[in-house]
């Protein structure tokens, strides 16, 4: 069962780092579109602009993910019953 857990944060890695780069060469391609449908080069920088912006979002988004799940496990944590209590006097 390790392995597959495993596994599974390493597609979730690799799917982060793939969303970023697909998310700016898009842009890129949508900027390239603009440009080569108005002529005008900056509207190249729209496109880019707009695809590093999706990669930010995406980290974000993945961000608040994992903070979600380090606080759920930290509140699963907290909620169990100790081994032994230290309080108790054993006089």
């Amino acid at each position: 069962m390790g392995k597959l857990k495993e596994g599974v944060e390493g597609l979730e890695k690799l799917s982060l780092g793939l969303s970023m780069v697909l998310a700016i060469l898009i842009g890129v391609a949508v900027g390239i579109g603009l440009k080569t449908l108005t002529g005008l080069t900056w509207t190249l920088w729209i496109g880019v602009f707009w695809g590093v912006a999706a990669a930010v979002l995406n980290v974000y988004k993945a961000y608040k993910k994992l903070q979600a799940t380090f606080e759920e496990e930290a509140q699963r944590r907290d909620n169990r019953k100790p081994l032994y209590d230290d309080d108790e006097d054993d006089d």
